[in-house]
């Protein structure tokens, strides 16, 4: 049989960072795409998100002209001393640190500079990449069926699609995850709570310096035992976003959504804080969020649907490192959907990314997950030894942030190149 050398129709449901990314990075590589997005309008709801070493190749490799408007979105931290840091490793308690002689926890390396923007700014450079003509709006998928060759999107409109295949860019619940994972390992298509819930909020730059002093305009993480905050600078040092985090060892019993609290309640969570970091509660926003994580995942794709991003492998927050997971994501499965050249061969670049992609990005979901018990102090080894904390944090980031994403896209290419050969038709004479 000789295969076509149509190439294939390309669907992506969700139009968030991953799904744009990987728009973006076929577009460039002139691979027709069509995006799929439920809300009435690109999602602008969310806060900072913080992009390391690794994530700013990707988007240089996505395409030049990303980084270059990111480069000019982005917001460092506010003093020198901190170019370098990720962040600053502080104790939550009254006095935060001094009175234990805890004055300053630098975590980062010589080569990092911390950067992050805040989703609004990064999704509408993101957007600024995409024909408006690509993007369906207002198009929520009631469901997916794989039928023969084909992929078929049933949506709650009533409109029926059909693509050669579909790409799952639609969040840590996504249902793209149980197309790919339902028949194979049924009992990892739900997110797992991952023992934390937050409370979180923006507030203008100066009032965090009216509360805070000193220790606003820069990445700061005050810990405590169960417990702590992450607060840093976004909208070019305008905001400063702040994130407080609570150990919870129970299910969580209330869905997959957010609760309603009040702020007393939020006060009684965080006992023995400081009192300038409660004056922050003054702007977080009166619901408690639960926190998922994918720990583990079988596959990243099942026959012609493939997952990229918070679908394939949702992260805690605590490496700042899931963002930039789906970013590399967007880096090798557009490389390699650009060499398809028929939709017989989707499976083998499947194939390629899954083997690439999966094991790093795993590692990253679960050494995340370890990082949070560790800054909340609840390391058997550790407990609330900040020298050890902040030695601890100095190794675990390098792996993730030195990450030679370009020796992945020359080897995701000669092993598909490799499977193509492999199991091309012979012809016999």
């Amino acid at each position: 049989m000789e295969t076509s050398q149509t190439p294939p129709a390309i669907a992506i449901l969700g139009a968030g960072i991953g799904g744009l990314a990987l728009a973006i990075g076929l577009i460039r590589r002139n691979v027709p795409v069509t995006i799929y997005e439920a809300a009435d309008q690109f999602s602008m709801v969310g806060a900072g998100i913080g992009l390391g070493p690794n994530s700013l190749r990707a988007i240089d490799l996505i395409d030049p002209k990303f980084r270059e408007q990111y480069e000019q979105a982005k917001t460092e931290n506010e003093k020198r001393e901190f170019e370098h840091s990720v962040f600053d490793a502080l104790c939550a308690e009254d006095g935060l640190g001094e009175k234990r002689g805890w004055t300053r926890g630098l975590v980062g390396a010589p080569y990092f500079r911390r950067s992050s923007a805040h989703r609004k700014d990064l999704l509408l450079i993101m957007e600024s990449f995409i024909p408006k003509e690509t993007v369906r709006f207002g198009k929520r998928a009631e469901s997916i069926k794989q039928v023969k060759d084909k992929v078929i999107i049933r949506f709650q409109d009533g409109e029926v699609a059909t693509f050669d295949t579909v790409i799952g860019c639609d969040g840590v619940k996504g249902m793209t995850r149980q197309v790919v994972l339902g028949d194979i390992a049924p009992e990892e298509v739900a997110p797992t709570f991952c023992g934390m819930y937050i409370y979180r909020g923006i507030i203008p730059m100066d009032k965090a310096k009216e509360i805070l002093g000193t220790h606003a305009g820069d990445a700061k993480w005050f810990m405590a035992k169960g417990k702590g905050v992450a607060i840093y600078p976004i909208s070019k040092g305008k905001e400063e976003n702040f994130v407080f985090f609570v150990a919870d060892s129970n299910p969580w019993m209330h869905g997959d959504n957010r609760i309603p609290c009040t702020k007393e309640e939020m006060i009684e969570d965080l006992e023995g804080f400081d009192e300038r970091l409660l004056r922050l509660l003054d702007y977080a926003s009166p619901y408690r969020w639960p926190t998922w994580h994918h720990p583990k995942t079988t596959t990243f794709f099942n026959k012609r649907v493939c997952l990229v991003g918070d679908v394939a492998h949702a992260s805690s927050p605590h490496q700042a490192a899931g963002a930039g997971q789906g970013l590399e994501d967007a880096v090798i499965l557009s490389h390699l959907l650009a060499l398809v050249k028929s939709p017989e061969q989707l499976e083998a670049a499947y194939e390629v990314y899954d083997a690439v992609r999966r094991p790093r990005a795993q590692k990253v979901v679960s050494t995340s997950f370890d990082a949070g018990v560790m800054y909340t102090w609840r390391n058997s080894e550790i407990g609330d030894d900040m020298s050890k904390i902040v030695a601890n944090a100095n190794q675990r980031l390098h792996w993730i942030w030195q990450h030679d994403i370009e020796a992945d896209i020359k080897g995701a290419e000669l092993d598909f190149y490799k499977l193509i050969s492999e199991r091309q038709p012979q012809t016999t004479h």
